[in-house]
């Protein structure tokens, strides 16, 4: 992706959970086009364990910049930091899945998270 950093991400230590925050510039090629080919890729990468954990519609901004308009937060679960990189950084994700990324989305915002347990 052209816009990914990969900061100094702490690896080997576990699933994480990537927020995602969407502006859709076109939700139809966001879903039926983008999200099928994504999981194309994961497939043929080999890689198990990435799961859509929660998708939600947003329906209003009550602390955010006034420049925060989304219209969508997903939450998807990778097994490992590496294996979203992995993903993300791979000739068949820029090929197959990345342009339609980029036609279905406005603006995305992807926020790499662990869980903590308490």
């Amino acid at each position: 992706m052209e816009d990914i950093k990969f900061p100094d991400i702490k690896t080997g230590q576990g699933p994480v959970l990537m927020l995602n925050l969407v502006r859709f510039k076109d939700k139809k090629v966001y879903f039926d086009e983008y999200i099928p080919a994504f999981g194309q890729v994961v497939k043929q990468l080999g890689i198990e364990g990435v799961n859509v954990k929660f998708v939600s519609e947003v329906v209003a901004n009550i602390i955010a910049n006034e420049n925060d308009q989304w219209d969508e937060v997903v939450l998807v679960e990778y097994p490992s930091a590496e294996a979203f990189m992995t993903i993300a950084q791979s000739e068949i994700y820029q090929t197959i899945a990345n342009p339609l990324r980029i036609a279905g989305t406005a603006e995305l915002k992807l926020i790499m998270t662990r869980q903590i347990d308490f």
